[in-house]
């Protein structure tokens, strides 16, 4: 999700609902500032992305499976091979033109319920602002077990 701001400055941030059986259901997510400078990239890229899943691999200390959709950055084929050098993940793609089959769209939906808190920021105000949301959303588990239920995908392993 990208978050425009007053400057040219941006943020972009990344995020994974993660659920496991007989777990809490986390949210574990990166904030990504883009500064206007010719030739920065405006979102997340591929080692971008690959960092969360490290972070998020690391927090759940165990195998990972990622659906997400078809974003061209998630699709890509520097995206595949870094996937592929990760033995613990696993990803599958959503159908094009399904966000509601996807438990992280509930996060930006959530965290954008206010919106006169998101508009008009300078990028200081708005990281933190969009950091103090997903903070709280963090420290409730059935909020966050609630996106992965709305889906109505089955998450148990077989």
């Amino acid at each position: 999700m990208s978050l425009p701001v007053k400057s040219s400055a941006r943020i972009s941030i990344a995020a994974v609902v993660a659920t496991k059986p007989g777990c809490r259901s986390r949210l574990i997510y990166r904030i990504r500032r883009h500064r206007g400078r010719e030739g920065e990239r405006k979102g997340f890229g591929e080692a971008g992305y690959a960092a969360l899943f490290d972070a998020a691999h690391q927090q759940l200390g165990g195998p990972m499976v990622v659906v997400w959709d078809n974003l061209n950055t998630h699709a890509s084929a520097m995206m595949k091979a870094l996937i592929a050098t990760r033995p613990w993940l696993t990803v599958f793609h959503l159908p094009a033109y399904a966000p509601e089959l996807n438990p992280v769209e509930g996060v930006w939906a959530h965290m954008k319920k206010s919106p006169a808190d998101l508009a008009m920021r300078t990028a200081d105000q708005l990281t933190a602002v969009v950091k103090n949301r997903l903070k709280r959303m963090q420290y409730r588990p059935g909020l966050i077990s609630g996106f992965t239920t709305r889906t109505g995908l089955d998450f148990r392993p077989p």
